[in-house]
């Protein structure tokens, strides 16, 4: 044991570069998720936080009761929906960008570059009152631009699939920024030799992209998918600043209902349990995207 305690001694230094980490991991991530998962099975509420003796132990009360929520199923299949269309859009978008900013070096590729990668870091809030207007019903620019066509006006946030289909236009011009950044990084480390090869086989601009280009991208590909499909299942500031999860919860996602019912309606074990329902969704998610990945790879 003396032994083993000294080796650990005289490898200490890694341990000490790895622990601030290990260390803000586990307070801010680790333990926030124990705690939630413990609140679950409880009926905490404002009287709980004041007295813990009003803290009762259900059981498994909160989850049966999600089960029969009409409102929970709705934010999953409103979230189900904004994960099948945004997901693909957000990637295919940034990708494609990434593609055409890549040929070009010059002072106006990079202007476009900071031109897309802007609406990623702009405040939440300053982007909903200007998009607000945009999709304002009577005197919005969309619709002004539709009526120039003689289209009648639009109800985009006001119908309830019109008004996830308007979020998620939203949403994907505001994720496309930072995608496109990791797009555009990977594509620059491509060694200049594969394209090179691919010119003296006589191989023309789709051959190079679909064979040369595409599959060298595979690991940014894969990294862009994950994050940005849990990005997608915390689908939160778009349905909250912009239509607060109507019109009659047509817009709402998992991750809104969490906040209404744990910071609005103050069911803080009700809130957990949904919590915890949305992080197993997004472990099951993830588990089965690196399945495909590891798959992929042994090809």
């Amino acid at each position: 044991m003396t032994k083993i305690f000294k080796q650990a001694y005289r490898e200490r230094h890694p341990y000490f570069f790895i622990a601030p980490a290990v260390i803000l991991l586990t307070v801010f991530s680790i333990i926030p998720i124990l705690i939630a998962f413990f609140i679950s099975f409880t009926d905490l509420d404002l009287k709980g936080l004041a007295d813990w003796s009003n803290i009762n132990f259900i059981g498994v009360e909160n989850y049966k009761q999600l089960v029969s929520d009409e409102t929970f199923t709705t934010s999953l299949i409103n979230t189900a929906f904004y994960v099948v269309i945004g997901v693909p859009l957000v990637i295919i978008s940034s990708l494609s960008i990434a593609l055409l900013l890549n040929y070009g070096s010059n002072m106006l590729f990079r202007v476009f570059r900071s031109v897309y990668y802007m609406p990623s870091i702009t405040n939440i809030i300053a982007v909903a009152v200007i998009w607000g207007y945009l999709y304002n019903t009577e005197y919005g620019l969309f619709n002004y631009l539709l009526s120039i066509i003689n289209v009648d006006n639009v109800p985009w946030l006001e119908e309830r699939t019109i008004a996830k289909i308007s979020l998620i236009i939203l949403a994907v011009w505001k994720g496309i920024g930072i995608n496109m950044i990791i797009f555009l990084a990977a594509l620059q480390g491509i060694p200049r030799a594969y394209y090179e090869a691919a010119e003296i086989d006589g191989a023309n601009r789709f051959q190079v992209l679909f064979r040369v280009t595409l599959p060298l991208l595979s690991y940014a590909t894969f990294f862009v998918t994950v994050t940005t499909l849990i990005g997608w299942m915390q689908f939160f500031e778009e349905p909250f600043v912009m239509t607060d999860g109507g019109p009659l919860d047509g817009t709402i996602s998992i991750a809104l209902f969490i906040y209404k019912e744990g910071f609005q309606y103050s069911q803080f074990g009700y809130a957990a349990a949904g919590s915890f329902v949305l992080f197993i969704l997004i472990i099951i998610m993830t588990l089965i995207q690196f399945k495909f990945k590891k798959s992929d790879t042994q090809y």
